[in-house]
């Protein structure tokens, strides 16, 4: 089965995308290549349970076990050994990536207290746009009552196209809801 925003994608987005910007080739359009997450321990990460506790949550959230990543080096000042754990992260492609990223922008993040936007300065040098979230318990996939601490997690949407305006649009295009800058005259 297709996924609903991948459909929308094919039919929808890149029609328009098209227009938009006058392209003629639909090879052109950028898309999303991977969508990766990532979520830190700190000092929870000496403790095996807290560690299971997160990849059973990561796992919950992303549909596929996440890899638990190590520090690669010591360094004295952040209390940080060689070879412990750091956090855990997965990265979703295909269908997986467009079933997460329908339920972050229609599910997850209006459920964010306070929510006021996301912002469109959060593209990288490359064009990844990356945000981060206080409370992983937004998704509903996660049972609140079996929540040991609640943890922030990192998002990145690695995006391949030309320019960064381009990518805006397609997320845009994709419902991301963006800060809009309302113009007085």
């Amino acid at each position: 089965m297709i996924p609903r925003l991948k459909e929308q994608y094919d039919k929808i987005i890149v029609d328009n995308l098209k227009k938009k910007f006058s392209i003629s080739n639909k090879l052109m359009i950028p898309k999303v290549s991977k969508v990766i997450l990532n979520m830190g321990l700190g000092a929870d990460s000496i403790d095996k349970k807290k560690v299971q506790s997160c990849i059973d949550d990561m796992s919950l959230i992303s549909g596929q076990k996440p890899i638990v990543t190590k520090f690669k080096k010591s360094i004295s000042n952040f209390k940080t050994r060689k070879g412990t754990t750091a956090g855990v992260k997965v990265t979703l492609r295909k269908k997986k990536m467009y079933e997460f990223i329908d339920r972050l922008v229609n599910i997850a993040l209006p459920r964010i207290k306070d929510f006021q936007g996301l912002s469109t300065k959060s593209f990288d040098k490359f064009g990844n746009y990356s945000f981060g979230i206080k409370e992983h318990i937004i998704f509903p996939e996660v049972n609140f009552d079996k929540v040991d601490k609640i943890r922030g997690m990192d998002i990145t949407i690695v995006i391949e196209g030309d320019n960064n305006e381009s990518k805006a649009a397609l997320l845009d295009e994709m419902n991301f809801p963006f800060i809009k800058k309302n113009k007085v005259n």
